[in-house]
């Protein structure tokens, strides 16, 4: 062995035969540490960073795809309770598009569904064919959506046929599961209602609906989202009134529902007025006199005996007759009214505010406050309900305990990374310390063996050359 590995040895053997017990428990220890921190750090660097190569598989994908990493020796791990399976990323891209190439993990949908279809298939089984293909395809464009971890469309298409007189609208039913935490606002359900819509030849957007996983109906067929629909109507005034209430009880205390009935009725009417114009000459006017004065027999007499007329004496009579006619000019108005569809027939408010948070509030007052901002009108029979009630507050409990819950675990994770980088830092530190101390103490020794060797050898010299 080289001198100088020989001579480190050397020094560190005497060194260690210097150190008393505790000082040697001390260092094995401190050496222990060293070697557990070093393999801790090194496995932690070693570590892949893993990411997901497929998500949101079915149980049979999920075993299939890792069936084919175990015959491929990848390391994998498991996710969202199977369905999502992870390796390392540096292989990502590579795996999947192998996976891909074997059909593992990829469920064929879509205008795939196309691909296999033969020659002699029927006009049924094309028809059956296309459909599921499109609805694969909106399915997988809606999925795209942020917020939406799956979706399902269902499209009813009629039948196209000479002896209908009238054709069926398509429709269509879009199932959408949200992500955990996450919803969908009016915007994005508008616009999977466009997107299905203009998808299908001949489809109206008030034919489709949308349903999330927790059953709530986001836009029902016929109601509609767009503009001059109930559902937009509504959400305008509960957003008015809901804020108005905020303000007033604060946030979380009140609730506030809104239902609307909107004439679909397209009513045309048409009216005439006609009044005399004052203050103008008539149009035309004539009169016309007539007079008679003669001698002659009285018509007419005393009935006698038997029936037998008796009759009058003669004398002079006289007619007069005066006829007038005038056409004073008349105004008329003619008034043509056309109401579209789309206005309000009947609303009805609804609102429960908080029993502590509106103790203090008068219900009337609150109604006189609802009805003016939601535009009430009696004379359409409107109705505004204002009740104190107490609020379940067992969701909210939960999820701030659920929150709290997940901040102390993320300031737990936090902490021991931080705790985990210190003792990474200090074991670190005491490496370059001990290393630093042994090669101190060796050049110190080196040091002090150079002096004495030097102080050493002059003497017999110095001591001849005085006997000289």
């Amino acid at each position: 062995m080289p001198a100088a590995v020989t001579g480190f040895f050397g020094k560190v053997k005497n060194t260690w035969a210097q150190f008393s017990l505790p000082q040697r428990t001390l260092a094995i220890l401190a050496l222990a540490v060293l070697v557990l921190g070093a393999t801790a750090l090194y496995s932690w660097a070693a570590r892949p960073t893993m990411a997901p190569v497929f998500s949101d598989l079915s149980p049979a994908d999920a075993s299939a795809v890792v069936d084919q990493l175990e015959a491929e020796g990848v390391p994998y791990e498991l996710a969202d309770g199977g369905g999502t399976v992870l390796v390392p990323r540096e292989q990502l891209y590579d795996l999947r598009i192998s996976l891909a190439a074997t059909g593992v993990g990829t469920t064929k949908d879509g205008y795939s569904l196309l691909d296999d279809m033969g020659m002699t298939s029927s006009d049924f089984q094309q028809q059956v064919t296309y459909q599921r293909a499109l609805e694969g395809e909106l399915a997988s464009t809606v999925e795209a959506i942020d917020g939406v971890s799956a979706a399902k469309v269902q499209l009813a298409l009629p039948q196209e046929s000479v002896f209908v007189d009238r054709a069926v609208d398509p429709s269509a039913s879009v199932f959408v599961d949200l992500e955990t935490g996450k919803n969908l606002d009016p915007a994005a359900v508008q616009a999977v209602i466009n997107l299905v819509s203009s998808a299908v030849p001949n489809m109206d957007p008030g034919g489709v609906t949308v349903v999330d996983a927790a059953g709530t109906v986001l836009s029902a067929t016929g109601t509609g989202t767009g503009p001059g629909g109930a559902s937009d109507y509504e959400e305008d005034v509960t957003a008015d009134v809901q804020a108005m209430l905020d303000r007033v009880v604060g946030p979380g205390n009140a609730a506030v529902s809104v239902q609307a009935e909107l004439s679909r009725d397209e009513t045309e009417r048409v009216s005439e007025t006609f009044e005399p114009a004052e203050g103008t000459p008539p149009l035309s006017e004539s009169t016309s006199t007539e007079e008679y004065t003669g001698t002659g027999q009285a018509v007419g007499g005393v009935l006698g005996p038997d029936n037998i007329a008796v009759p009058g004496g003669g004398g002079e009579g006289t007619y007069t007759s005066e006829e007038s006619v005038k056409n004073n000019p008349v105004n008329k108005v003619t008034e043509q009214t056309t109401v579209n569809p789309g206005g309000v027939a009947r609303q009805s408010v609804s609102v429960v505010v908080d029993a502590q948070a509106g103790a203090g509030l008068s219900l009337a007052e609150l109604e006189r406050m609802v009805a003016a901002a939601a535009g009430i009108d009696p004379a359409r029979g409107d109705m505004v309900a204002v009740s104190r009630m107490a609020f379940d507050t067992t969701a909210a409990d939960a999820a701030a305990e659920a929150l709290a819950a997940a901040e102390e675990d993320a300031a737990a994770e936090r902490q021991a990374e931080l705790i985990r980088n210190i003792i990474i830092a200090v074991v670190l530190l005491a490496i370059v310390l001990i290393i630093a101390a042994f090669v101190r103490r060796a050049r110190r020794e080196r040091r002090e063996e150079i002096d004495l060797g030097e102080l050493a050898a002059p003497g017999p010299a110095g001591r001849g050359g005085g006997r000289a």
